[in-house]
């Protein structure tokens, strides 16, 4: 039997021949934004791995426009193509940003909070991957805690929280944003659209799968990312002008250990070494980030 998420794209907007390792979720990610979003759009892609799968000129993986830019500027450049379209009558032109976690958390904040700001018209997406894999596996500010990467080593992993980049972005008081997962196409597909009809500036914060970076077998991809959902590492909500609403509930409380102990960043928490205190700070704030969602949800509809 095929995938049923096959039967949801109408009709491919993505070349085949893609540079990505197996198993990223890069190809997964456009594969379904495209489709959705067709040919009238360019795509603004900062230094990132998809700069590197989309080809370089004249390749293009994608049936649009894509404008290749600097690791700090693709809010800055997608502005001023949104502007350009905009005095030529195009409007209906999807002006969209495709970034790694480093050139939104990180490298490109600054430039990130001020087309926010602004109320640019642009949609920003985000694989976050939680490192600078296409240099070398990185840490960033969205590395979670407890991972190893090639500048927090073990014993020296990861001891600092990620950045909030949904609280902080959501403080800018914008019309849309949302945290979507591969494993939950429908959900992710839906967000797209909303996030489609929408003015001013979107945001979709997408968990990134990165067989090399989180040291995963590529055929596994989906079930982590799937696990990363159901065990709330990475909870799928919204949020529009500060309303919050959470996307899914899980049905079964699993521990976070369920999703980390199949991702080799994270074996190093599993032998014993601190008595497993690791993970009990890892699973205590995530039940206190999921319990501020609920409070928050809460609030927006009193």
């Amino acid at each position: 039997m095929e995938p049923a998420f096959k039967f949801l794209i109408e009709e491919e907007k993505v070349f085949s021949g893609g540079l990505s390792c197996r198993g990223c979720g890069w190809a997964l990610l456009v594969r379904h934004l495209s489709s959705i979003l067709g040919e009238n759009t360019v795509y603004v892609v900062p230094a990132s791995c998809f700069s590197i799968i989309a080809g370089p000129y004249p390749l293009n993986e994608l049936k649009g426009s894509v404008v290749h830019t600097v690791f700090a500027a693709a809010p800055a450049t997608a502005t001023g193509i949104r502007h350009a379209l905009d005095k030529q009558g195009k409007r209906d032109t999807n002006v969209v940003v495709l970034a790694g976690d480093g050139g939104t958390f990180d490298i490109g904040f600054q430039s990130l909070s001020g087309a926010a700001s602004r109320g640019e018209n642009i949609l920003y997406v985000c694989n976050n991957n939680g490192a600078y894999m296409n240099t070398g596996i990185q840490t960033s500010t969205a590395t979670p805690y407890g991972a190893v990467t090639t500048t927090n080593p073990n014993p020296e992993y990861k001891k600092t929280w990620p950045k909030d980049l949904m609280g902080i972005v959501a403080a800018h008081n914008i019309p849309y944003a949302a945290t979507c997962s591969l494993a939950f196409i429908e959900d992710y597909r839906m967000k797209i659209k909303r996030a489609k009809e929408i003015e001013g500036f979107r945001l979709l914060l997408i968990d990134g799968p990165c067989p090399p970076g989180h040291k995963t077998e590529p055929s596994q991809s989906i079930a982590i990312t799937r696990l990363a959902v159901e065990t709330k590492l990475f909870p799928l909500f919204e949020v529009e002008h500060l309303k919050y609403r959470i996307n899914y509930f899980p049905k079964e409380k699993l521990p976070v250990e369920k999703c980390l102990k199949k991702q080799g960043r994270f074996k190093h928490l599993f032998n014993g070494s601190d008595n497993g205190r690791a993970l009990k700070d890892i699973q205590e704030h995530v039940e206190s980030y999921w319990n501020r969602l609920l409070k928050l949800e809460q609030l927006s509809h009193e």
